[in-house]
C-alpha cells in the first residue's frame, strides 16, 4: 500500500460536535492523504472550527442541501488516491482501521469495495452493515416479521445481523454506507453515487452497481467502526422517513421493476406507501418526545 493510497468524504449536515470526533479519529490513520468535509448548508456552527485552516482536510460548502450522493459525488471530485473511504460524521474509526480495510482490497484485486463491522454505541452490531440486497420478497419477509435468522441462521429477510460473524473477510452482497471504502477507479467507472436518492437506499444502489459490474464486496469482521446513526436526522424524522419511503421505490424502479409483473409492482408501490403512513404518527412521536 502506498503511504498516500485513500481520499476520506464524509457528508455533513447539523451533525454538531460529532463531525470534529471524526476528525479526530482520521487524523493519523496510515495511508489517508485527505479528508474532503462536504456541508450541505448546516446551520447548527458544526463547521465552525473549520474556519481556520486543518492541514489534509478540504471543505466543501454548499449553499443549500444537496443531499447524500450529491455531495459524495462532491468530494470524490476533489479526491486523490487509488481509494475512497466514504463515511459519516457521526462515524468513529479506531487507530489502523482504514489501514486494514485498505489491505484487504489490495489483497483481493477482484473485490471492489469494502465495509466494516459497524457498531451501535453500546457495542452490538447494527442493523444494515452486512446484508443482502433487497428484492420483493426479501422486503415481504421483513414486514411480516418473518426476517430473523432461523436455528441454522438463514435470514429469509435482507438483515444478516444476528447470525454469526464470518472469522475473517467474508463476500455479502451489500455493505452500509455508514462507512465503505471502495476503489476510485471503479467508482469513477460506474459513475458515483446515484444522486438521484436524496437519502437512503444509494447505498444499496452503489452495491448493487458494483456486482454487476463484477467486482465483489466484502464485509470485514475484524475492523469495528462505531456509528451513533441518525445524529443529523433526528430534529425532521418524518422528511427522512419519505425521502427514505422514495429511495425504496427508486431502487425498485431502476433494479427490479423490469423483470417483475405489472401486478407487483402494483403492490410494492402500493405498499411503500401504505408502510410510510404507518410509520408517521410514530416518527412525529419520537420528535415530539426529544422537544
Amino acid at each position: 500500500m502506498s503511504a498516500a493510497a485513500v481520499t476520506a468524504v464524509t457528508v455533513n449536515y447539523n451533525a454538531g460536535p460529532l463531525l470534529r470526533g471524526l476528525l479526530d479519529s482520521l487524523a493519523g490513520q496510515p495511508g489517508l492523504v485527505r479528508t474532503v468535509v462536504v456541508d450541505n448548508a448546516s446551520t447548527d456552527g458544526s463547521l465552525d472550527f473549520l474556519d481556520a485552516p486543518h492541514p489534509g482536510v478540504t471543505v466543501v460548502r454548499n449553499p443549500s442541501n444537496r443531499g447524500f450522493g450529491a455531495a459524495c459525488n462532491q468530494g470524490a471530485a476533489a479526491a486523490s488516491g487509488r481509494y475512497l473511504l466514504f463515511i459519516n460524521p457521526d462515524c468513529r474509526m479506531p487507530v489502523d482501521a482504514l489501514a486494514r480495510l485498505t489491505a484487504v482490497l489490495e489483497a483481493h484485486p477482484e473485490v471492489g469495495m469494502a465495509g466494516p463491522l459497524v457498531l451501535n454505541r453500546d457495542g452490538s452490531e447494527q442493523r444494515g452493515c452486512r446484508r443482502h440486497l433487497p428484492d420483493p420478497k426479501r422486503a415481504l419477509m421483513r414486514v411480516l416479521g418473518m426476517h430473523k435468522p432461523d436455528a441454522q441462521g438463514r435470514v429469509a429477510g435482507f438483515d444478516l445481523t444476528g447470525t454469526s460473524l464470518p472469522e475473517g473477510p467474508a463476500p455479502v452482497e451489500a455493505v452500509s454506507g455508514a462507512c465503505l471504502l471502495i476503489r476510485r477507479d471503479l467508482f469513477e467507472r460506474l459513475g458515483g453515487w446515484d444522486a438521484e436518492y436524496f437519502l437512503h437506499c444509494e447505498d444499496l444502489d452503489l452495491c448493487m452497481r458494483v456486482q454487476r459490474a463484477g467486482a465483489g464486496v466484502l464485509f470485514v469482521p475484524d475492523v469495528s467502526v462505531s456509528h451513533v446513526q441518525g445524529a443529523s436526522s433526528r430534529g425532521r424524522p418524518v422528511f427522512v422517513l419519505w425521502h427514505k419511503h422514495l429511495g425504496m421505490w427508486r431502487y425498485y424502479r431502476k433494479f427490479l421493476r423490469a423483470t417483475s409483473p405489472g401486478w407487483l409492482t402494483a403492490l410494492v408501490y402500493i405498499g411503500i406507501h401504505a408502510r410510510f403512513l404507518l410509520l408517521v404518527p410514530g416518527a412525529w412521536l419520537s420528535r415530539l418526545r426529544r422537544a
